[in-house]
């Protein structure tokens, strides 16, 4: 996984923004209210970086890992792609991006890659690394199932079972800077106006009245997503526990910014 640095762009961009330009189409600002249920990273536009520093970063990190990253048009959904059968990794589409907010390969020319500024990067491979797969999970994606969509098409492509797979769990952000509303532990089936109705896994969950009264829930997205991948049969998860909130200096985040770049995490075979 990349980090903010190592890049050329500038302003609140700086510096390894790997958001290929146009991938929106408008720009939008950040939420106002800071316990918003609007999924931390991914809703707006990043706004108007400059096409030539963007194309530089992404061929600096291109050059790092040794193979080429297939960036998706992330939706906040459940889609899976599968890049065997692409060519070159492309879909055809006017900007080569396939729409999808999962990928998963047993190819060893391309990178299963997804973009990230708050939301959770979940990168999977199964023992024998015949297949890996990447997985885009915000608030939304996780509650709809995208993981549980990106473990079936990994086993179906690497003909293996989820105790055989491996997940690691990218940095996003953490349970103390991600506040949300009632909507969203709706989403998780915790639906709960009362802090001693909220019974969770892990305390997931956690109530956090606003000064006003105005009810509001701190939420552990990481924590969240480790629930569902036990749950799918994934034994062996480890993460790297970091908040890309509190840390500017190596993450972008757009619930702390909103006009900010994007950090990519990609997973591929070695040759």
């Amino acid at each position: 996984m990349s980090t903010r640095k190592g890049g050329v762009s500038l302003g609140p961009y700086a510096s390894l923004n790997l958001r290929p330009v146009g991938l929106d189409a408008a720009p939008t600002k950040a939420p106002k209210a800071r316990h918003s249920a609007q999924d931390p990273g991914e809703l707006g536009a990043a706004g108007p970086d400059d096409a030539e520093a963007v194309a530089e970063n992404i061929r600096r990190f291109e050059s790092a890992i040794g193979v080429r990253p297939v960036f998706l048009r992330q939706v906040h959904g459940t889609g899976v792609v599968n890049l065997d059968g692409m060519d070159g990794g492309r879909d055809g589409g006017s900007d080569g991006l396939p729409t999808a907010d999962a990928a998963v390969t047993t190819r060893r020319d391309v990178a299963c890659t997804v973009l990230v500024a708050d939301c959770l990067p979940v990168l999977f491979a199964d023992r024998q690394g015949r297949a890996v797969g990447a997985a885009h999970a915000g608030w939304r994606g996780l509650a709809a199932g995208v993981l549980e969509a990106t473990l079936q098409s990994l086993c179906q492509a690497a003909s293996c079972e989820p105790p055989e797979v491996l997940a690691w769990l990218g940095p996003c952000i953490g349970p103390d800077a991600f506040e949300v509303g009632e909507d969203v532990l709706q989403a998780f089936g915790a639906a709960a106006p009362t802090p001693q109705a909220v019974a969770h896994p892990r305390a997931a969950f956690t109530y956090s009245p606003r000064p006003d009264g105005t009810p509001r829930w701190r939420a552990d997205l990481a924590g969240l997503a480790q629930d569902r991948l036990r749950s799918a049969g994934v034994r062996q998860i480890s993460g790297s526990g970091l908040c890309t909130v509190r840390d500017p200096s190596r993450f972008f985040s757009f619930r702390r910014d909103g006009l900010t770049g994007r950090m990519a995490a990609s997973v591929w075979r070695r040759s």
